[in-house]
Formats: structure tokens, C-alpha cells, sequence
């Protein structure tokens, strides 16, 4: 188990040099070879003015960050799902033993866009779905690849998909993530909130978050949105 790392300026520089990277703070370094996977077959009914979904894939301060970006979210917040309340905070989440996983919620317009569709981007650009308890440099159940469905039409989409992914070969090894049901989700702290736009130039977001950002704005034009929804601005 491993937490985030705050990489100072020279640090940062460092580290890039030593695996080959040329770019300056503040760039788009790619953590990973992003692709646009297909569509899903199966897809949930537009019901309503609002829903709601919760996903989990690593730091939620990228995950938070892609869904900040996209048409039809409107709002997504950066918290923790799978375990119980008196454990969701980030010093008991940060011990890898909580049983909860850094998750962001996301409530948008399904007459604007859908679960699926929202499925798309998170294993498109939010994440790498083959990577079991990790993401990147950070290591731990914590960071593990969860979808938590809050119906269970939205369990049954993402499960159909999943089998559509792994069916099509759509990644270079099995797609690991878990699909937990019936979980609360528990907003984090607020200074986890907005991170990505609140610190856009940290090392860790130059490395691992902005990028995902840029994979979004280029693979998904037709639903990136240049300004974030904020959770602050509410």
C-alpha cells in the first residue's frame, strides 16, 4: 500500500528524466496508452432529470477531474464507497484497510447523456481497468477498479458491458474491475475537492490526472466541456 505522492518541482523533474520523459511542469505526460473502447451494446432507459452513478479507479482526483469535463455532469464529487461510515475518511482509507475505495459520484442528465456513455469514458480515459488493487504509482484496495450501480439496471449495464469489453479484446489483459451493489457513498474531505483545477501544475496531476484530461478532449470531443462543474461553486 502506498498513498500519493507529493513530488516537489525538481523531484518531478527528476523522475521525468529517468523514465525518458521530455516535458516541462504543467504538461500532459501520458501515463498510459488511452483508447477510445467501443460503445456499449447495452444501455440503461433515460429516466428522469437526474441520476446518479458512483465509480472508483484510482486517485479521485483524476476520476473527479474526466467527469468535471463532460456535457451532461452535473455535478461529480470526489468520496469513498465499500466500506462503513466510521471508516470513511482518509486517514482510515489511507491504511488500505477501510474497505472502501476512492470513489467520485456523479450525478448527471440522462436525457444528456447515459450510464453507458459515462461507462465509455471511465474505461476509456478516467482509468486502466487491468491494473487489480492500483492505479499508477498508487498501490492498495483503496485504489482498486469498482463500479458501484445505485439500481440495478445499472448493475445489469455494467455487467453486460464488461463481458462486451473482455469479449472484444478491447484491452491487453482482463479487465479486473468489480461491481459492488448496495454500497453508501460518503463525500471527502473538501480539500480533496476540485483538486485537479485547484492545483493543475502538482507534480502528481501533471503526471497522472492532466493527461486524462487532454485523452478526453481528443478521443470524446462531441461530450467534453472546457470549464469544470465544480463542487466548490455550489
Amino acid at each position: 500500500m502506498t498513498k500519493k505522492i507529493a513530488l516537489s518541482t525538481a523531484a518531478f523533474l527528476a523522475v521525468a528524466a529517468n523514465v525518458g520523459l521530455a516535458a516541462a511542469v504543467g504538461g500532459a505526460l501520458a501515463p498510459q496508452d488511452a483508447r477510445a473502447v467501443p460503445a456499449p451494446a447495452v444501455d440503461e432507459r433515460a429516466n428522469g432529470e437526474s441520476a446518479v452513478a458512483v465509480l472508483a479507479g484510482g486517485c479521485f482526483w483524476g476520476v473527479q477531474g474526466v467527469f468535471q469535463h463532460v456535457q451532461g455532469v452535473t455535478n461529480a464529487v470526489s468520496g469513498y464507497a465499500g466500506g462503513p461510515k466510521n471508516t470513511a475518511n482518509y486517514a482510515a482509507v489511507s491504511t488500505g484497510g477501510s474497505g472502501h475505495a476512492e470513489s467520485v459520484q456523479i450525478t448527471y442528465d440522462p436525457r444528456r447523456i447515459s450510464y453507458g456513455r459515462l461507462l465509455q469514458l471511465y474505461f476509456s480515459v478516467a482509468h486502466d481497468p487491468t491494473e487489480l488493487n492500483r492505479q499508477g504509482p498508487d498501490v492498495g484496495t483503496q485504489y482498486r477498479s469498482t463500479i458501484f450501480p445505485a439500481t440495478e439496471e445499472q448493475a445489469r449495464v455494467a455487467r453486460a458491458y464488461i463481458a462486451q469489453l473482455d469479449a472484444a479484446r478491447a484491452f491487453g489483459a482482463r479487465i479486473v474491475t468489480t461491481i459492488e451493489p448496495d454500497k453508501v457513498f460518503y463525500p471527502a474531505e473538501p480539500y480533496h475537492q476540485d483538486y485537479l483545477t485547484r492545483h493543475p501544475n502538482a507534480p502528481y496531476i501533471v503526471i497522472n490526472d492532466q493527461p486524462k484530461i487532454e485523452n478526453l478532449k481528443r478521443l470524446f470531443p462531441d461530450v467534453y466541456r472546457r470549464n469544470a462543474v465544480l463542487v466548490g461553486a455550489r
